[in-house]
């Protein structure tokens, strides 16, 4: 990470990579093979207990059938009876109108008969007071209009010509209305037979009807007791079910963790084998080019620290602790060292650091101190600056991240931040900041570069993102203020990430990236 200074003010930053994240989530609990026996045997106990309770489920399921099916007995008994309610009905209401069409003929006929036989009466009454002769005549005098007069002269021609003839026709007369009587009788006995059947049949059906509904009642009442018997038996089984399944079911989610924690571990430590061996040879380079550490030397040489705050007039600068680059590297002792995780899950427990020198920069003379300045034109160009970079880059693979730690001649003690870093303890730590690292990087090829990511980005060619190579500096945050990494190709780039982390190669991150990389060397 970049460092801010400035005088009587307290330091702090937050140290936070974007895209860094633990590779493998936290142990889910591993139940004990003697709780697995419990509750093994636990299901044992009840296996009896739920198969009882399956049998009630059944046994429900075949209470419900039967009340269904007697219901649907009782409902087609109601419409039984309502289609014979209706049947007696309708044989009611026809005899009901026989009967009226009976007793309308019998009064016709019986009228028919009455003015039959007053007309005879009549006729033959004046025939007796007044004789044949003159009964034409009293007979015409006597009608009422020509309807009247070819009545009686009908019946006068009957009655002449067979009196007895008109006596059998008034004979039949009555037996027609005899019968016709006895029709009208018989009609009315079936229509009242035809109503007593609609009011049994009618009251079959309010019968029906009744039953049907107290069925119904009983059966929802029963249908709900074994719905409810069936739900307590569906709980407890589920719930036993969960018992002989719970503790297994954790046991594997463990085991599959642990699968997944092996093989993450594996392909970290697979990861991890290319890096080392790249920085080992990459150290074995940096250390045989003489000229690069004598370039990055002459840069350190008359350099104001980046961490001086006071004025170097008539005082000291305080003096950083830098290594020798030929010295050998050894492991950091206990108060350098790290045993901690880097966010994105690699292990740096074995990290290599260079020892620290006991000696100090040569103090310069006062008023020589110089402050940063744009980065020179390099000393060496080409593919073989951009590859002598990289190394010098490669060789402090696995250094631990130090806020502030770092110069041209290689990592040095952190600095105090009065927060994260702090809390890490990098002011207790041999290393590199982001910036450090890009220092140390490019002094081997003589550019020097100032210890503040915002000032770096300006230090080169800007250069669009799209067309990124091998050895440009690429940057991250508002105006490149928050980190720098140097990029390798191939969608991989190495930088001093944050605090409790390591220099390291990781992918290549867009989220947040510059709209521009700095390239310093064509």
């Amino acid at each position: 990470m970049h460092l801010l200074v400035g005088f009587g003010v307290a330091l702090s930053l937050v140290a936070a990579t974007p895209g860094l994240a633990a590779a493998v989530p936290p142990p889910p609990p591993n139940p004990s093979d003697a709780q697995l026996q419990q509750a093994d045997d636990s299901v044992a106990a009840r296996v009896g207990e739920v198969g009882a309770l399956i049998n009630q489920v059944a046994a429900a399921d075949q209470q419900l059938r039967a009340l269904d099916d007697a219901v649907a007995i009782k409902r087609e008994d109601v419409n039984k009876a309502l289609v014979d309610l209706q049947n007696a009905r309708d044989a009611a209401g026809a005899a009901a109108g026989a009967v009226g069409s009976t007793l309308q003929a019998l009064r016709d006929a019986g009228a028919q008969i009455d003015l039959a036989q007053t007309r005879f009466d009549e006729f033959a009454a004046n025939t007796y007071r007044q004789g044949t002769g003159v009964a034409s005549i009293a007979s015409f005098i006597g009608s009422q209009g020509p309807a009247d007069i070819l009545d009686r002269a009908q019946l006068m021609r009957l009655m002449s010509t067979n009196k007895n003839a008109v006596l059998d026709a008034l004979q039949r007369a009555r037996t027609a209305e005899a019968n016709k009587n006895s029709a009208a009788r018989e009609a009315k006995q079936k229509a009242d037979s035809a109503a007593s059947a609609a009011e049994a049949r009618k009251a079959d059906a309010e019968n029906a009807i009744a039953v049907a509904r107290a069925a119904l009642a009983e059966q929802t009442g029963k249908k709900a007791a074994v719905e409810a018997q069936k739900a307590a038996a569906e709980t407890q089984l589920a719930t036993a079910r969960d018992n002989v399944s719970g503790l297994q079911s954790q046991r594997q989610a463990f085991v599959n963790w642990d699968l997944q924690r092996a093989a993450e571990q594996a392909a970290a430590a697979a990861a991890a084998a290319t890096p080392k061996d790249a920085a080992a040879k990459a150290a074995a380079r940096v250390a045989a080019d003489q000229a690069a550490r004598d370039r990055a030397r002459a840069l350190a040489e008359g350099q104001r620290s980046h961490t001086q705050i006071e004025d170097d007039q008539g005082t000291e600068p305080p003096t950083a602790t830098a290594p020798d680059e030929t010295s050998t590297r050894e492991e950091p002792d206990d108060e350098t060292s790290t045993d901690e995780t880097s966010t994105d899950g690699e292990s740096t427990t074995d990290a290599e650091e260079p020892a620290p020198t006991t000696t100090a920069k040569p103090k310069p003379k006062p008023g020589t101190a110089k402050p940063s300045k744009p980065a020179p034109k390099p000393s060496v160009t080409g593919g073989a600056a951009i590859e002598t970079v990289i190394d010098r880059a490669m060789s402090q693979l696995g250094v631990p991240y130090a806020w502030g730690g770092g110069n041209e001649n290689g990592p040095t003690l952190g600095i105090r931040d009065g927060g994260v870093a702090d809390s890490y303890g990098d002011f207790n730590k041999v290393g590199f900041d982001c910036s450090g690292l890009m220092i140390y990087a490019f002094a081997g090829i003589g550019i020097s570069l100032p210890h503040y990511t915002g000032y770096q980005y300006t230090a080169g060619e800007q250069v669009p993102t799209s067309q990124m190579k091998r050895g440009d500096m690429v940057f991250y945050g508002p105006n490149a203020s928050q980190h720098v990494a140097l990029y390798l190709g191939n969608g991989e780039m190495l930088e001093a990430p944050q605090s409790g982390s390591v220099v390291k190669v990781s992918p290549l991150r867009w989220d947040g990236m510059t709209p521009y990389v700095v390239r310093m060397v064509s």
